[in-house]
C-alpha cells in the first residue's frame, strides 16, 4: 500500500511516497522525476523512517536539487513554438493544398491562419510524426556507423518514449532509443548509440565496458555530463 507522507530535512518540507511490502528486507530510498520514494518492509514504524530521513538529509535534498535543475525538454504543441531537430530550430509552416510542412526558418507561410486554428493535439501528431521519421532515419545511420566500429552486425533498433532512459539494450540485443535524443546534438545522439552498441559486447558497466565506450567514443565523460543536467519529463 502506497501512500503521501511529509517530512522536514535541512528545513525543508518534502514530499515523499511510502510503500510497505511483506517481501522487504530493508529500507530502500529512491529519487528520480517524481520525487522521493520509500519502499519498508511491512512492519517498520514511522518514527524509525524519520531517522533514516535525517540521517540521509543531505543526500536526499542535494538529488532533489539536481533534478529540479535538470532542463526539461520542450512538451508544449503550439503553432509559434520551435521545434529542435538534432539542436537546431524548427517549426510549423503551411504548404499547398492544406498540408502542414516542418521549416528550418520563418517564412511567411508560417503564420497562416490555418495553423494557428490547430489544436495541440492536431500539433503534436503533425510534429510526433516528422520527429519518428527523423529520429528513425538518424539513428540508424548511426547505428551502422558504430556498429561497423565495433565490427558488430548492424542489431535491430527501436524507438522509445521511455520517461527515464536514453536507451537501453536487451538480453536478446535489440537497441532501444528514445525519441526525444533527435532534438539534441548529435554528438549526444553518438553517445548514446555508441553506449548502447557496447553493451553487446559488454552487458554491465565495468570497466572493460566503459574502455570499449571510450575507444569508440572518447569524449563519453563530456556527453554524460550533458545529458545529466536533462530531463526526460
Amino acid at each position: 500500500m502506497k501512500t503521501n507522507n511529509e517530512a522536514v530535512l535541512n528545513g525543508q518540507t518534502i514530499r515523499y511516497t511510502l510503500k510497505r511490502s511483506n517481501r522487504r528486507q530493508s529500507i530502500g530510498l529512491k529519487i528520480d522525476h517524481r520525487g522521493l520514494s520509500i519502499n519498508i518492509p511491512q512492519q517498520v514504524p514511522l518514527t524509525h523512517i524519520e531517522i533514516v530521513l535525517q540521517e540521509k538529509a543531505d543526500w536526499i535534498t542535494q538529488k532533489l536539487k539536481l533534478w529540479d535543475n535538470k532542463q526539461k525538454l520542450l512538451s508544449n504543441w503550439t503553432a509559434d513554438n520551435k521545434y529542435p531537430l538534432l539542436s537546431e530550430p524548427w517549426i510549423l509552416s503551411s504548404a499547398q493544398f492544406g498540408e502542414f510542412v516542418m521549416v528550418r526558418k520563418a517564412t511567411e507561410q508560417s503564420f497562416h491562419p490555418s495553423i494557428h486554428a490547430l489544436h495541440a493535439e492536431q500539433i503534436e501528431k503533425i510534429v510526433m510524426h516528422w520527429y519518428y521519421q527523423q529520429a528513425t532515419a538518424c539513428f540508424n545511420e548511426r547505428i551502422q556507423y558504430y556498429a561497423q566500429k565495433l565490427h558488430l552486425p548492424k542489431p535491430i533498433f527501436r524507438l522509445s518514449r521511455a520517461k527515464t532512459n536514453w536507451g537501453s539494450c536487451t538480453n536478446r540485443g535489440v537497441i532501444h532509443l528514445n525519441w526525444r535524443l533527435i532534438q539534441l546534438p548529435l554528438r549526444l545522439v553518438d553517445y548514446v548509440v555508441a553506449h548502447e552498441l557496447c553493451h553487446l559486447i559488454e552487458m554491465n558497466h565495468s570497466q572493460a565496458f566503459w574502455a570499449l565506450v571510450e575507444d569508440i567514443y572518447a569524449d563519453y565523460l563530456s556527453a554524460r555530463k550533458e545529458l545529466n543536467k536533462l530531463s526526460l519529463r
